[in-house]
């Protein structure tokens, strides 16, 4: 290794600082400089960086970051329920939790230790979560950033409880796009999708492509475990890897509903679309001890 390499050598690193509510939040560094910040409100991913500081999240300029409020942006985590399909608040409780650091998390695969920068949290539900879903649980999350700068996330979640229980369960990404007329998603070709704006209709997908022109609200169902977005506009492509996530959700308000969302900017469709690794349309199932394990894995690179 050259002098001028060494000088470039940075070790992975966890830095930990507060935001304006005093609520701790964890940023992990690459040793190629890429980013990563994660707050224990939600145990929710605001930002993942590019080694060159581009920002690959959208987070909207109207975000309430106050608890209990969800973030509107990042990656905030849909558990234990999936949109409104139930009797709890829209997509669940876990997005608006205060989590902690996870002091006894499992131990590291080596390939998930390796130069990594890494954070390990924990929910439990308190004695209010109990009243409004009777269910205990421990929800493990690991959070990692490679030397490369790829974003891994780990929900390792285990019932407790002396009876068996079920739950939906979504990373609603959201990416950072230049122009929506401008974005192809690939890998959902031939799909089977539940409709939001159709009753949740059953449709199958006939393009080769998805690409935008008005609202969209989907649930893909039993997708393969790799999807790429493609932004023509800034020739970058974000690659989704997953893993215990069988649907994939497609969401852009567009013009109308941006208009009715108050943590929404009116012209903010434009600059996102989510594409989540999702658990919803056979919710999961775990019998009292069981682990149900979801992985995803972001990674973003330069395309033609």
């Amino acid at each position: 290794m050259s002098q001028s390499e060494v000088g470039r050598v940075h070790r992975a690193a966890v830095e930990i600082t507060k935001d304006k509510n005093g609520i701790e939040q964890f940023v992990l560094r690459s040793t190629r400089g890429a980013s990563a910040r994660v707050s224990l409100h939600g145990g929710q991913v605001l930002s993942w960086k590019t080694d060159r500081g581009d920002e690959l999240l959208f987070t909207s300029s109207k975000a309430i970051f106050k608890p209990p409020t969800a973030v509107r942006g990042g990656i905030p985590i849909c558990f234990p329920q999936f949109g409104n399909r139930g009797s709890l608040e829209q997509h669940g409780f876990a997005r608006n939790k205060i989590w902690v650091v996870d002091n006894n998390p499992p131990p590291l695969h080596p390939n998930d230790s390796d130069g990594k920068a890494t954070i390990d949290l924990l929910l439990k539900p308190s004695q209010e979560d109990l009243k409004v879903w009777p269910h205990r649980f421990e929800f493990r999350l690991r959070v990692s950033l490679a030397a490369n700068g790829h974003l891994t996330m780990i929900s390792r979640i285990r019932n407790i409880n002396c009876k068996p229980f079920s739950f939906s369960f979504a990373y609603h990404t959201y990416f950072s796009i230049s122009d929506i007329s401008e974005v192809r998603v690939e890998g959902l070709e031939t799909l089977d999708y539940l409709d939001n704006l159709c009753h949740r209709e059953r449709f199958t997908e006939q393009g080769d492509a998805l690409t935008f022109e008005s609202e969209v609200d989907r649930v893909y169902l039993n997708s393969s475990d790799l999807i790429a977005v493609f932004d023509h506009e800034i020739k970058r492509t974000f690659v989704i890897r997953k893993e215990g996530l069988p649907d994939v959700v497609v969401w852009n308000p567009w013009e109308k509903k941006s208009k009715t969302m108050v943590d929404f900017g009116d012209e903010e469709y434009k600059q996102m679309l989510c594409v989540d690794g999702a658990a919803i349309e056979k919710p999961i199932t775990l019998k009292p001890g069981e682990e149900w394990k979801g992985r995803l894995d972001l990674s973003v690179m330069p395309s033609s």
